[in-house]
């Protein structure tokens, strides 16, 4: 027997052993993903349990360096995890945009002081971080940015706004882009800072949306001090730690095109519309949902090539707007696609049960997929220049 094989059965009758039945089940409502965090709230002590025997193994994060908390595996140790948590069914233990955007930034960027002191939280689910990045005015031109921060000698003063702030009402930290360099040009004299969203001057206000929930904030500085340790890479430099977040960000909102809460044959079942066979009844229907099944499947695989390019190094670069942007068609098509197979029960917009209206909010949530990461015009103009290399209009 292999290596790989001999870690495959292990990993197998660890996950048996290990992960609760009800971890087994697709999530259906957002109390069902585990943000972790100080603040965050178990839906379960299923759930608890589920995440502390997985960061115990570092397999929340994997590939990630096993002497900051993460699973030490290979690539194709990390596949096989993969492979095996979809044969049970397993949720993720942990969702978090410290392991989808921090943390490699951190790994690649970050001291090793600041990757030993946050990465370990990061993987155990201890810190729920925000993304500071867009601003009033500095949206697709994010350069443009002007919160600022004064350099008071060992610390700055960080003045200013930004907006679209994902949960941040919910989160510990918020990593933010601020403009420490006034007098630099446009994408430089911009600094990464990690700012506790509990020291003093930092405040937010919910934004509330068309599907009446608020996921989104206005995060507020004022007079906030900021050590001058908790810069990533050097002051001033904080375009580049920027652009390689950004990358992943993509790939990862890039990811929801193929995965998914509901489908559309599991919402014909949920609304009847099946014929005998247990079939999607309408043929018309029927076929848009083989369409998106195909398009998804090749696009995963596309997503996965990409991804193993990256581990080799060769990096991902303006592919990621390829993947975000398809990724989000594909994510808007899955929704309404749901809501055309449950019929009239898609317009339900509240009921008895906590899931009851879930359809109707997500379908239009997903239509932000298309602004947030980086609007889909801006995706199509970087394809139009740095990979088709097309003439500037």
């Amino acid at each position: 027997m292999s290596d790989l094989e001999t870690f495959r059965s292990e990993t197998r009758d660890w996950l048996e052993a290990n992960c609760p039945e009800s971890m087994r089940k697709p999530m259906t409502n957002e109390k069902d993903v585990c943000w972790g965090g100080k603040r965050f709230e178990f839906a379960s002590e299923d759930q608890k349990i589920w995440l502390e025997r997985m960061a115990e193994r570092g397999w929340t994060c994997p590939t990630w360096p096993a002497e900051y908390g993460g699973g030490g595996l290979s690539k194709e140790e990390a596949e096989v995890l993969k492979e095996e948590m979809e044969r049970i069914k397993a949720r993720p233990p942990l969702i978090s945009f410290g392991i989808w955007m921090l943390g490699p930034a951190l790994l690649k960027y970050g001291t090793e002081e600041q990757k030993k002191h946050y990465i370990p939280q990061i993987t155990r689910g201890e810190i729920r971080w925000a993304q500071g990045y867009s601003e009033p005015g500095a949206g697709s031109d994010l350069a443009s940015l002007r919160t600022k921060g004064e350099d008071r000698g060992d610390h700055w003063v960080v003045n200013g706004q930004k907006v679209w702030t994902s949960y941040a009402d919910e989160c510990d930290w918020i990593f933010a882009l601020v403009r420490t360099e006034p007098d630099a040009p446009k994408h430089l004299g911009i600094s990464f800072l990690l700012i506790d969203m509990e020291w003093d001057g930092v405040s937010t206000k919910p934004i509330k949306l068309i599907s009446g929930k608020s996921p989104f904030c206005e995060t507020f500085f004022d007079d906030v001090k900021v050590p001058k340790e908790n810069v990533v890479n050097v002051p001033g430099k904080g375009w580049d730690v920027a652009k390689y977040l950004l990358s992943h960000e993509r790939a990862n909102i890039a990811g929801g095109g193929s995965g998914a809460q509901m489908n559309p044959v599991t919402a014909a079942h949920k609304s009847g519309s099946v014929d005998g066979d247990g079939r999607v009844a309408d043929p018309i229907l029927r076929g848009d949902i083989a369409r998106l099944t195909i398009d998804a499947l090749a696009f995963e695989t596309t997503l996965q090539r990409i991804k193993d390019q990256a581990d080799s190094g060769q990096g991902v670069g303006a592919k990621a707007s390829m993947l975000k942007y398809y990724g989000t068609e594909l994510n808007k098509r899955r929704h309404e696609l749901n809501m055309s197979a449950l019929g009239t029960d898609g317009l339900l917009w509240e009921g008895d049960k906590p899931e009851d209206g879930d359809p109707a909010r997500s379908w239009l949530r997903s239509r932000a997929n298309s602004i947030e990461g980086g609007t889909s015009e801006i995706q199509l103009n970087i394809l139009a220049k740095r990979v088709l290399e097309l003439p500037g209009g």
